[in-house]
């Protein structure tokens, strides 16, 4: 029989109804003839109620204690699960993370996976039973607790499914796959039938919340076969591959955006080699992650550095940045929480021009202003004001009409050029990387 494994996020066992009614579909499915393994995320608002509790108590609690704590809301989840299983007839047992042999550094609330041994969950699927494990968790070399960032159960089904040669990893949302976009802004986004692990670890990276981005990165590396599915209803889904017949012909596969952004300005920076070194270097050691960079032209052997961070960042980013222009004599350092990050992501984009063209005149054309612009082999994604962003999501949508069926390839979504003022200004120089 294959091995399926399926993941349930938080809102599709919300609460007892939900948890029963995904029990009566993991029975369905083994009955129709598969062995499961079933990862479950905690209930509902679960871990940010507990985050939330751990707050009253201190504005930063004590790392390893938060993962003694947040690591209780999947425990729940599992025993919860196993027995709705267990009360309609079917064997199941639940595990934590520590139980299964999911292996992790020691690094608190944000772990990564060293290895993944397994033995117990094999010994209950020889049996018959359904195995169920709680996602987002493990333990460290020193039999510690750890877990491995929000949003990880994904990782933590991803990672099982490797180590146990799984037929099909499900994943299992509250949408039916992967869209084009957040249908919430734009309501005719379309379920993506296909994507590749490129594509969907760039739209994750960029602030898609279908999946984490870890969890596909894993999938790639191990080229585990993963489909997005809904738990709600039944659906085909996404299927994401490593690569599918034709996928050049689809420029764009889909529109990302990600408001919680902040960027962060160093001015009267002297220009000198080294200085931007001194300047991420003191980032990276307060291990923030710094996403796009922008250097000015010098002018009188002055320029400044602009970069971006996660909006729960910008403290640290800007006391660190303060620290760091003091020592290179920087003249001052601004932030900016208004602002949003919008990505266009396809394959497409490796091998047909104008794309970049299209965006930005589009993004033009619909009054949004670009401050920053960073590109990758499939990816562009700028930097605009924050409440400019569902505009500028609606207008590549639409340009790129993903809305409906992919045009055929040699016919580039091209705009007419028209006057396009501030909403174009900088871009040609501030674009980095080949034209598109």
């Amino acid at each position: 029989m294959p091995l399926i494994v399926q993941k349930y996020g938080g809102t599709s066992v919300a609460g007892p109804e939900r948890m029963k009614a995904v029990a009566r579909a993991i029975i369905a499915r083994k009955r129709r003839g598969a062995r499961l393994l079933v990862v479950v995320s905690a209930m509902g608002d679960t871990t940010d109620d507990l985050w939330a509790l751990a707050r009253r108590i201190t504005p930063k609690p004590d790392p390893r204690e938060m993962d003694m704590l947040l690591a209780t809301g999947e425990q729940q989840a599992i025993a919860l699960l196993a027995i709705a299983i267990k009360a309609r007839g079917e064997e199941a047992v639940s595990f934590t993370g520590a139980q299964v042999g999911i292996i992790t550094d020691s690094r608190h609330t944000r772990a990564r996976i060293v290895r993944v041994k397994a033995d117990r969950i094999r010994k209950a699927l020889a049996a018959g039973k359904i195995a169920i494990v709680a996602g987002f968790q493990g333990e460290s070399a020193g039999e510690e607790i750890t877990t491995l960032g929000r949003g990880a159960s994904d990782l933590t089904a991803v990672a099982l499914a490797a180590a146990l040669k799984a037929d099909t990893c499900e994943l299992m949302k509250d949408v039916k796959g992967v869209m084009t976009t957040d249908p919430r802004i734009v309501p005719e986004a379309r379920v993506l039938p296909v994507i590749t692990y490129d594509e969907m670890l760039e739209m994750a990276s960029l602030g898609s919340q279908v999946l984490n981005a870890r969890s596909v990165e894993y999938a790639k590396k191990f080229r585990v076969p993963l489909v997005v599915k809904s738990s709600f209803e039944e659906s085909e889904g996404t299927m994401i591959v490593e690569e599918e017949p034709g996928m050049e012909k689809t420029l764009v596969r889909g529109i990302t955006f990600a408001r919680e952004q902040a960027k962060v300005t160093v001015l009267g920076v002297p220009d000198r080699p080294g200085i931007a070194a001194v300047l991420f270097r003191a980032l990276a050691s307060a291990d923030l992650n710094v996403d796009m960079i922008i250097q000015d032209v010098s002018e009188s052997g002055i320029t400044k550095i602009s970069f971006t961070v996660p909006r729960s960042d910008l403290a640290l980013a800007m006391e660190t940045a303060r620290t760091a222009a003091d020592k290179l004599g920087a003249k001052d350092v601004r932030s900016d929480e208004n602002v949003a990050k919008v990505s266009i992501v396809g394959v497409g984009m490796l091998s047909h021009s104008g794309v970049a063209a299209t965006m930005f005149s589009a993004l033009a054309q619909s009054g949004v202003n670009i401050q920053m612009i960073s590109t990758s082999e499939i990816k562009i994604s700028v930097v605009v004001e924050k409440a400019r962003m569902q505009t500028a999501v609606k207008a590549l949508h639409r340009v790129f009409r993903l809305d409906t069926r992919t045009v055929e390839a040699g016919k580039p979504f091209l705009v007419e050029p028209e006057k396009i003022g501030g909403g174009r200004k900088g871009a040609g120089r501030r674009k980095r990387g080949k034209s598109r």
